[in-house]
């Protein structure tokens, strides 16, 4: 009896060693995160300006393309800015455009640190297989988060100052806060930029065997349905935005559909060898 327990108290002593080990690597891949985040905030500290200029492009296309409309009609133009209602917000918003660039040029460096953390786990054809996402992931974000910025953002901003028309030709002047602005700039950079991880997504769990391309076109209707009410939470009440990320994510849908197609394809090729294999 004395012996039974001794080796538990064995076995249980030997499962703690792997699980701190673990947490101290986890602690280690989150400090480095935190570190490349906070790299990539101070990079970005010089160039606030430059940055929130280029924030501001979609704002002033807006206004470009809602004056030239006010021309004509025969309306006088505006001549709108950003405004600051308390002391501190400009300095705040500085902050927050600091630690959103930051996040940006951290992101390699956090999908890295995940990989290196997840990698023990897997076999050497998995990393192989796993190693491909780590490139695609950024890519995706950038393409998702350049079609928000020069497309879907401008139309956003037109369509809000067109709101601002009333009947008789009497205008509404908008005064925009500047941390309200770069809060919905950074909200649709950020839900575009996701939104297309969903290949990636998808085809990480097919490959795992946790979704199958024969599921996903089951569920097309209830896909559907979650991107619309997605597209309609995320973005603001317009709907030019939410036609075009819904169309989006469902294009991405149907891109994951064949990834995940191709991936059992190619397993099931894979396994047929094997079995041919003498």
């Amino acid at each position: 009896m004395g012996e039974t327990k001794h080796i538990e108290s064995d076995e249980i002593e030997e499962s703690k060693a792997p699980l701190m080990s673990h947490l101290l690597e986890l602690r280690s891949r989150l400090i480095k995160s935190v570190l490349a985040v906070t790299a990539g905030c101070i990079i970005c500290l010089p160039f606030l300006k430059q940055i929130i200029e280029l924030l501001m492009w979609p704002f002033k296309l807006a206004i470009v393309r809602y004056n030239a409309s006010l021309v004509e009609k025969g309306l006088e133009t505006v001549d709108l800015g950003l405004i600051a209602t308390h002391p501190l917000e400009t300095f705040f918003v500085k902050l927050k455009i600091a630690l959103f660039g930051g996040i940006i040029l951290g992101f390699p460096v956090i999908a890295y640190q995940l990989y290196r953390f997840v990698a023990p786990g897997l076999y050497k054809s998995e990393r192989g297989a796993f190693l491909p996402y780590l490139i695609l992931s950024p890519l995706l974000f950038i393409l998702g988060s350049s079609l928000v910025f020069f497309y879907v953002f401008p139309y956003v901003m037109q369509f809000a100052l067109n709101q601002q028309s009333l009947t008789g030709g009497d205008q509404v002047e908008l005064l925009t806060k500047i941390s309200d602005y770069l809060k919905l700039a950074t909200t649709l950079f950020l839900a575009f930029g996701l939104s297309f991880q969903l290949p990636v997504v998808l085809s990480l769990l097919g490959r795992a065997g946790i979704v199958s391309a024969a599921a996903l076109k089951k569920s097309r209707k209830y896909a559907l349905f979650g991107i619309a009410v997605f597209a309609a939470f995320v973005t603001p009440p317009d709907p030019i935005t939410q036609i075009v990320l819904g169309s989006a994510i469902y294009l991405l849908y149907e891109v994951s559909i064949l990834s995940v197609s191709l991936l059992e394809k190619k397993v099931e090729a894979g396994a047929v060898d094997e079995a041919q294999t003498p």
